[in-house]
């Protein structure tokens, strides 16, 4: 079952900045891109656990703190040759609010 959430509000993220919402027992990064744009994952990278909202955000992708394993923000995945993969999550926006919801 899909659930959608109300977590944030747009103005609450910095540009390239993140925010971290905890929903049930799953922790969810925001990260708001350098075009506006905002992107949900699984806030735990797939190497060592590390907090990717803590990490460095490149243009669509986010360097894990730890390690700086690259994972895509669009998809989750990591950047080859290293392997794995992070939960995406659907990201809407109200526009006349700013309000932000994701879909689990």
């Amino acid at each position: 079952m899909l659930t959608k959430m109300h977590v944030a509000q747009v103005q609450d993220i910095d540009e390239q900045g993140a925010r971290t919402v905890v929903i049930g027992d799953q922790e969810v990064a925001i990260f708001r891109l350098s075009d506006g744009s905002l992107r949900a994952v699984e806030n735990r990278c797939p190497h060592k656990g590390g907090r990717l909202s803590e990490g460095m955000v490149c243009g669509s992708a986010v360097h894990c703190p730890l390690h700086d394993w690259k994972i895509y923000l669009t998809n989750g995945c990591v950047q080859e040759p290293d392997q794995g993969s992070v939960s995406v999550y659907e990201v809407e926006i109200d526009q006349a609010s700013g309000a932000i919801f994701i879909t689990l």
